[in-house]
């Protein structure tokens, strides 16, 4: 029998991508919504593994009494995956239930799995049920500089302000925050807006750096590679994270076992990943719209005093921070030929992206054997290498233009990942570094004229800050204290903590 984890995984995958690329449902979409999803959905999955399977070391998440004896774990995994995945995705019921009769499961056990799951799937729904939306009615911006507005290359309205601040966490014990973003004054700001200015600039408006050293091919490519924003066909970054945890899953031996992963350590890994996603888009959200920090679309158009609603005029116009035309590279339209690459709609500060890739990847590599309150690289990836959907020699860029394949290796792990994935914002031109995380003392120096940026090894992870909920600059660290919250205490939706 195949893995029932890894089946239901791949099925939620392809719900997150379709869900995208016209299927029609709602209330799944976009970066907050769809953690939510895929978190629901595989702590459902791990319910049913637990309450069926009564040699395990494992707690239920949901607090529920086991199933019958006998209950088989299969049709309790299948009956709990389908049934969430249709109450999210009810438009592509016929792919779930298509999906759920093509699988050859035993009759052993089956109505005793079968009443389990649906009362996982029951309990699971309910728990969630008060989650704010995505939308942004009650909502007013702010016109004062440093403050988020929409793109206005791209206006759209403001993705989720309500949905962090009002929703219970998933299974973090803490209400995990960050420090605030450099002041607008600081040198590790104007630092920032050199970086952005030159390394995430528009393609044709490259030749108005002149301060600093340009984006490279190579920086380009990592830009998109790590995009999935929303994009028709791909969907959002927690499924292409979820990609990468499929392929360690199927690849990489256990640390526990020698061999690649059993049924229940997948149900495991993939809970605690998922759940950690979940976490960061309510943690992220909050802090984003606690910080309300403009992204550089504004930033850069607006830099000078004379610029923006509250522009006051006088002064010298300082024309390598601020350029009134700057346009980003742009978060990839990626299948969606003729409309413009954007900056996505809610707040930089800080970086979804470094939040949901620190908390997935680095709950993977404690899985893998990496102690908790090791921030170096990892060997987890040894001999592997992956490939975006974003460079997959299928897709293609807003021109109509194919991208090639591109396979990608990573020598340092997966905390090569968690770097590179938050610095991949900088390349588009959507986010400052320090959204993503800080820099060590005499670190190089972002928007140098030399080309030499940021390195992995600068990154300044503070976890253990004085105050104990707040964890330092950007991100990524954020994500990576969702995630070491989570190993450390387990999946127990009663300890998770709850909303202000």
């Amino acid at each position: 029998m195949q893995d029932q984890i890894l089946f239901w995984n791949a099925v939620s995958l392809e719900a997150n991508r379709q869900s995208h690329s016209g299927s029609g449902d709602v209330g799944v979409n976009g970066p907050t919504l769809s953690s939510r999803a895929l978190a629901m959905v595989h702590l459902a999955m791990y319910d049913a593994y637990v309450g069926t399977s009564p040699g395990t070391a494992l707690v239920s998440y949901l607090g529920l009494p086991s199933a019958a004896a006998g209950a088989s774990t299969d049709v309790a995994i299948a009956t709990a995956a389908h049934a969430v995945l249709s109450k999210l995705y009810p438009k592509q019921k016929p792919y779930f239930d298509a999906q759920h009769a093509s699988l050859n499961i035993s009759p052993a056990g089956y109505d005793e799995g079968f009443s389990f799951g649906m009362r996982v799937a029951t309990t699971m729904w309910n728990l969630r049920q008060n989650d704010p939306g995505d939308s942004d009615d009650g909502f007013a911006p702010s016109f004062a500089k440093g403050r988020h507005r929409p793109d206005p290359n791209n206006p759209a309205p403001n993705n989720a302000p309500f949905y962090g601040a009002g929703s219970n966490c998933f299974a973090a014990t803490r209400r995990w925050g960050i420090a605030p973003p450099p002041a607008l004054a600081s040198a590790d700001y104007t630092r920032a807006v050199r970086q952005v200015r030159s390394k995430g600039i528009k393609p044709e408006l490259m030749g108005t750096v002149s301060f600093a050293s340009r984006r490279t091919s190579e920086e380009t490519l990592i830009g998109i590679y790590w995009g999935y924003d929303g994009a028709n066909g791909l969907g959002t970054p927690p499924r292409f994270f979820n990609q990468i945890i499929r392929h360690i899953a199927m690849n990489v031996p256990n640390p526990a076992t020698g061999v690649v992963n059993n049924l229940e350590q997948n149900a495991h890994l993939f809970a605690m990943a998922n759940a950690a996603m979940g976490d960061a888009g309510i943690l992220a959200w909050e802090q984003k719209y606690k910080h309300n920090f403009w992204r550089p679309i504004l930033g850069i158009r607006e830099h000078d005093n004379s610029m923006g609603v509250v522009g006051v005029g006088g002064g010298n116009f300082n024309e390598n921070l601020c350029d009134p035309c700057w346009l980003p590279l742009g978060a990839p339209k990626t299948n969606i030929k003729g409309e413009n690459d954007f900056t996505p709609p809610f707040p930089a500060y800080p970086s979804g992206h470094a939040t949901f890739g620190a908390a997935a990847l680095h709950i993977t590599r404690l899985f893998y054997g990496v102690p908790i309150g090791n921030f170096q690289p990892d060997n987890i990836t040894n001999g592997l290498t992956f490939v975006s959907d974003e460079f997959n020699g299928v897709n293609h860029d807003s021109n109509g233009t194919t991208r090639p394949k591109h396979v990608r290796a990573f020598p340092d792990g997966l905390w090569q990942m968690i770097f590179e994935n938050g610095l991949s914002r900088v390349f588009l031109g959507v986010h400052w570094y320090f959204d993503a995380f800080d820099l060590v003392p005499n670190a190089l120096n972002p928007g140098g004229a030399d080309g030499r940026d940021v390195a992995i090894n600068e990154m300044d992870i503070n976890v253990n800050a004085a105050v104990p909920t707040m964890v330092g600059i950007g991100g990524v660290p954020l994500g990576l204290a969702i995630a070491e919250d989570i190993f450390a205490n387990g999946l127990i939706a009663a300890n998770a903590i709850n909303h202000p």
